[in-house]
């Protein structure tokens, strides 16, 4: 009877295991769903949370005034030297008349950016003819006002904890009333470099310094990674060195970018003497920090190529530089690209190390050649950040936005490569 007790507990021992090992799997399957439920959500906070504070920077509000281009501002030969802030503050002054006290006047000038001089300033120069005359010009509003049009300040807490005052609200509600105030599509965003001033400040310098910057990066990187990658696959003797080499790329893809950055100070500004705050710095030291990448990638795609192609190359009287460079070198190209457009992208995100090469200096001028004072677009978003205004605020998140849609497209286009030119052997 005992006997027969102890085998049946014997065979049901190892359905018990089973039922305890599918359990066990349930559990850690339900453990890796959770992991993937919690990061998608911290991720979607992320991009509403940028996306929802961005969004309003791609609109700016605009003031219509009434300009009189009078003949006494412009006796002046020189159109330059004549006097367009006072000609906007006269035409402020004219459409509220019952603004009398030198108090309510500054407030009124508060209303308009300081751009709206340059703009009456460009339309005289283009076009002279227009001195004697009256005209509707629409010029920026001042980024107090931009951030209440856009609902940003809160118009009902009390006046002193706001940067907008009453008067300067009814004044408002009667330029909106009047239909001389609206909100348009922000083209300055995407055309003016930096600015102190919020509703002045773009993104096109730092976006063409990015291009320059990548575009030295490009060219420094991929060629040297490359031909790095073949030898060290193709052609390097197996000793002690190669080892060495090896074992130092792979370290280097890890070492972090700020070290990256404090090697370019040392050598190519401090050594070399190289202009501080250019792409010309920028893009050598972003060469530095991506060719252990591109050299590891390279090295991969080589190795992926099946010996065959290498032994029907060399059977055939090919030499091993034509093997390499007519056969070789074509098939790995694809995965070649993609480690490259990573690299990039990865280059495109980097602060740091642009950071300890000055590239953090304040640049209004659009840069023209490499060697012109730049900023990138991260930079420029880590300046934007650092500013205590409302309305820089919205603008960090739109640069934000524009900087992921750039790593999207380059991340987007290595995948369409891989797939594209992908080689099943």
């Amino acid at each position: 009877m005992n006997n027969t007790a102890t085998t049946n507990n014997d065979l049901l021992a190892p359905s018990k295991r089973l039922v305890k090992r599918y359990r066990a799997e349930k559990r850690f399957r339900r453990c890796g769903i959770a992991a993937i439920t919690l990061s998608l959500a911290f991720v979607f906070f992320l991009f509403f949370t940028i996306f929802s504070d961005g969004i309003s920077a791609f609109k700016q509000t605009w003031i219509e005034l009434k300009v009189e281009f009078s003949n006494d501002l412009f006796a002046n030969e020189n159109l330059a030297a004549a006097d367009y802030p006072g000609l906007v503050k006269r035409s402020l002054r004219t459409m509220f008349a019952e603004v009398k006290s030198r108090k309510d006047k500054k407030l009124l000038y508060g209303l308009v950016s300081p751009a709206a001089a340059y703009k009456l300033q460009d339309m005289v120069e283009a076009d002279p003819k227009i001195i004697g005359t009256v005209q509707e010009v629409w010029v920026l509003a001042d980024d107090d006002v931009d951030m209440l049009m856009k609902k940003k300040i809160d118009r009902t807490v009390p006046e002193s904890n706001r940067r907008i005052r009453d008067i300067q609200l009814e004044w408002i509600d009667k330029l909106v009333a009047q239909g001389r105030l609206t909100t348009n599509f922000n083209r300055t965003f995407f055309t003016s470099g930096d600015s102190r001033e919020p509703e002045l400040a773009g993104i096109r310098g730092a976006i063409k310094g990015s291009f320059f910057t990548l575009l030295i990066t490009l060219a420094l990187s991929f060629p040297i990674g490359v031909a790095a990658a073949v030898y060290l696959e193709e052609f390097a003797p197996s000793n002690h060195w190669t080892d060495l080499i090896e074992i130092n790329i792979n370290n280097l893809a890890a070492v972090p970018s700020i070290i990256f950055g404090l090697l370019g100070l040392a050598i190519f500004i401090n050594f070399w003497g190289l202009p501080r705050s250019t792409p010309i710095v920028g893009g050598l030291v972003l060469t530095l920090m991506t060719l252990p990448t591109i050299i590891i990638a390279g090295r991969a795609s080589l190795k992926s190529v099946p010996p065959s192609i290498r032994e029907a190359a060399l059977g055939v009287g090919a030499s091993k530089v034509q093997t390499v460079l007519h056969h070789v070198l074509p098939l790995a190209m694809p995965g070649m690209l993609t480690g490259t457009i990573i690299g990039m992208a990865q280059a495109l995100g980097e602060t740091a190390p642009l950071l300890m090469i000055g590239m953090v200096a304040f640049i209004v001028d659009i840069p023209g050649t490499f060697s012109d004072p730049a900023a990138v677009l991260p930079v420029q978003i880590y300046l934007w950040a650092d500013n205590p205004e409302r309305a820089f605020t919205e603008k960090t998140s739109a640069a934000i936005m524009v900087l992921l849609a750039f790593l999207i497209v380059m991340n987007g286009l290595a995948v369409l490569l891989r797939k594209k030119f992908e080689i099943k052997w």
